[in-house]
């Protein structure tokens, strides 16, 4: 009797250890509905803490992505708003062991682990456990660049500098980025803050030293000079894989909520072009004192406004009236990509940025902290899609609601030679954008080329 031979199932297995926060969990979920897409045979397990849990739980996404859950690691009560440092403090020390018990008891043995950055010990477990693992860092190349070439800036006297006396010094020496000033690199450290630091550049250094690849959330063509002084420096593949943000959620129909289809319809009854769309992350993110001359300042400009404000927001829809919409949340890709908006009043973090890229806008930038401020100088000195609300990066200067309302009138502005001039060049970096995501393009031929890394030898092509 001749014996049946069955052959093994092999189950390409990847997990996704993304950090508990809004910027990180985004594009991580972006990348993981991507790559499901690309091969529906994969299997991803997307790990977030309990929280996260019950924010994202309801979210639709494909069948092959199945969320696990670790225990928070400070109480949900305490919040990470209210104690920042004792939060990251506890991602670095006390999520590890929870994750090396969820690895142990999955029933697929896990081919691949897609781990942020920031994730500091999830290169060790990878390693330990012989499984290779992919670091996604989810803010810009230059940013990396500036982290992984720190010790430049400490031997050259531009650490930790007083901006208000030395910002205008020119950094020209770091590999991959453009000449740039003291005052618009990333904000300096306090003592306080040296123990984040320190961290960052150990999740730096493990990513290039340890990992087997690397991801990168944006596009070849947006920083080509960063991706070529990585790839003549660093042995391990580079695969930029942007912009990780839901693109491919566009098309789709978007619930029928009374929310959703009232600010659309507001925006629909807009001329084009004329709205301005303003979203600052937080709404306590400034001083209330710069807050109310914000508010001031778009108010008097005459133009019309629709904004996000996570916070009291009475206040700005007393002052906005009939010229502006203040929501609480908003789908902000399918905002952007509305005709009726003209540009994007923006913090500057890395997923809004290459959201505004995706949708051809112009920015106003006004970063706060850490990557937003050099990525608000690559909007406007190396792109050349932005004007700068502060003229002083990193300096705390209180602007008056005279000279908000003077650039927000000159940014939006559609019909001079400089507004035209804005807007053709957006429009230019959103074809770039555009062409890479698009079938054959450099992100699109990335994301091929890692899954095809990590299925070698097994049964998911």
């Amino acid at each position: 009797m001749a014996t049946l031979k069955v052959e093994p199932i092999t189950v390409c297995h990847l997990v996704a250890l993304p950090y508990p926060g809004r910027g990180h969990i985004n594009p991580m979920m972006n990348l993981c509905k991507l790559l499901s897409s690309k091969n529906p045979q994969l299997l991803i397990t997307f790990v977030v803490t309990e929280e996260w849990h019950g924010f994202i739980e309801s979210d639709p996404k494909p069948d092959n992505i199945r969320l696990a859950t670790i225990p928070n690691v400070i109480p949900s009560e305490h919040g990470r708003a209210k104690d920042f440092a004792a939060f990251v403090e506890a991602v670095w020390t006390k999520l590890d062991a929870p994750v090396e018990q969820l690895l142990d008891g999955l029933e697929a043995p896990v081919t691949a682990i897609v781990a942020d950055t920031y994730l500091v010990w999830a290169v060790r477990i990878g390693n330990r456990r012989n499984i290779p693992v992919a670091s996604l860092w989810t803010q810009s190349p230059t940013m990396f660049s500036v982290m992984h070439h720190f010790e430049l800036l400490k031997e050259n006297g531009h650490f930790a500098l007083d901006v208000s006396e030395r910002g205008d010094e020119i950094v020209e020496y770091i590999p991959g980025v453009s000449t740039t000033c003291v005052a618009d690199l990333p904000a300096a450290f306090s003592a306080d803050e040296q123990k984040f630091l320190d961290k960052v550049l150990e999740a730096v250094s493990q990513a290039v030293e340890k990992a087997q690849y690397l991801l990168f959330t944006s596009v070849y063509e947006l920083d080509p000079q960063a991706f070529e002084a990585f790839k003549a420096k660093f042995a391990l593949p580079i695969y930029p894989i942007g912009p990780s943000i839901p693109h491919f959620e566009l098309t789709k129909t978007l619930p029928t909520n009374q929310n959703d289809i009232g600010y659309l319809h507001w925006l629909d009854s807009q001329p084009k072009k004329s709205v301005l769309y303003v979203s600052m992350g937080s709404f306590l993110s400034v001083s209330k004192s710069q807050m109310d001359e914000i508010i001031a300042g778009v108010k008097s400009s005459g133009v019309r406004v629709f904004w996000v404000a996570r916070g009291d927001a009475c206040e700005l829809r007393d002052c906005v009236g009939d010229l502006g919409l203040v929501v609480p949340w908003c789908d902000q890709l399918r905002v952007l990509c509305h005709d009726s908006i003209g540009g994007f009043w923006s913090h500057c973090g890395w997923n809004s940025t290459l959201e505004a890229v995706y949708a051809g806008l112009p920015i106003l930038t006004f970063p706060i902290f850490w990557d937003q401020i050099p990525n608000g100088k690559q909007i406007v000195e190396d792109w050349r899609i932005g004007y700068r609300v502060k003229k002083k990066t990193g300096v705390k200067l209180l602007l008056s609601s005279e000279e908000i309302a003077e650039i927000v009138k000159k940014f939006m502005d559609v019909e001079s030679k400089e507004g035209k001039d804005l807007r053709e060049r957006a429009k230019q970096l959103q074809e770039v954008c555009r062409g890479a995501i698009a079938s054959g393009g450099s992100s699109d031929r990335n994301l091929d080329a890692f899954l095809k890394d990590i299925s070698q030898g097994h049964n998911c092509h």
